[in-house]
């Protein structure tokens, strides 16, 4: 019987990388990223490579918090890019990282199918929905979902929360699971990024979260201290944070890190 892929995947990322046999390759540059930076990064990518003949940057697209459980138990990487600050402080705490600072930032929103099945129009409405799919409490869309029904409570109603959780379905390991599950119809709303219900606008609606409930998702990147490749991580930290790095992010939906609260 063959492995879970996932398995397989896991695997993969804790397996030491061989050496690059002489003159058959150059350098590779590995990033450890949630997986709402995937557009963004595989364009910030073809730049990157571009301007270093040879070089290749490969990545890991995954929930942050299953990136840093894969680095914690020995994964070899160079950079790791996640969606919240909370995964970034459990990698520091494990003496994973070092020069580590803010990438950006991102909004969550509400998405529903094109159609509207259950005619969620506004957030308040959103315990219309039959069946709603969030990110699991440890995921940081989860958390920033959790976060945003506290802050509903208090306006909306003390029992808004339990109200809305008791239509959720399904509770998610990534955004992009979430995403999916409403694109196709299996959901009647979910609770993603801004950006990656850009990267989906033809086959999901966004329904706005009022500022007054919303938070701030804040993406810390860091250089790992075990990097194979510390200079090309310097490097591509470099690139993401220069004025045409925050604005390749800019056109993926991402906000500034000067927005961080």
């Amino acid at each position: 019987m063959r492995p879970a892929l996932p398995v397989l995947l896991v695997a993969a990322a804790l397996a030491p990388r061989p050496l690059a046999a002489s003159g058959s390759a150059g350098p590779e540059l590995v990033v450890f990223a949630a997986a709402s930076l995937r557009e963004a990064f595989a364009q910030a990518a073809s730049s990157f490579e571009k301007d270093r003949p040879g070089v290749h940057v490969r990545f890991n697209f995954a929930g942050s918090q299953e990136l840093r459980t894969q680095l914690e138990q020995g994964a070899v990487a160079d950079v790791f890019a996640s969606a919240d600050e909370h995964q970034m402080e459990g990698a520091r705490a494990a003496g994973l990282v070092e020069a580590e600072r803010i990438l950006a930032t991102n909004a969550p929103v509400v998405i529903v199918p094109r159609a509207n099945p259950a005619g969620v129009r506004a957030f308040a409405e959103l315990p219309r929905a039959r069946r709603l799919v969030i990110g699991a409490p440890e995921v940081p869309i989860g958390r920033y979902t959790l976060q945003i029904l506290d802050r509903a409570s208090q306006r909306l109603g003390a029992g808004f929360r339990a109200e809305v959780e008791a239509r959720v379905v399904s509770r998610e390991l990534n955004v992009k699971q979430v995403l999916a599950k409403v694109a196709l119809g299996e959901a009647d709303a979910g609770i993603v990024y801004a950006t990656d219900a850009r990267a989906a606008a033809d086959r999901v609606t966004v329904v706005a979260i009022p500022a007054e409930l919303n938070v701030v998702a804040v993406y810390p990147i860091a250089v790992l201290r075990r990097a194979p490749q510390p200079a090309l991580a310097q490097e591509w930290l470099a690139l993401l944070g220069s004025p045409e790095g925050q604005t390749l992010l800019a056109g993926f939906g991402f906000g500034p890190p000067a927005a961080a609260p």
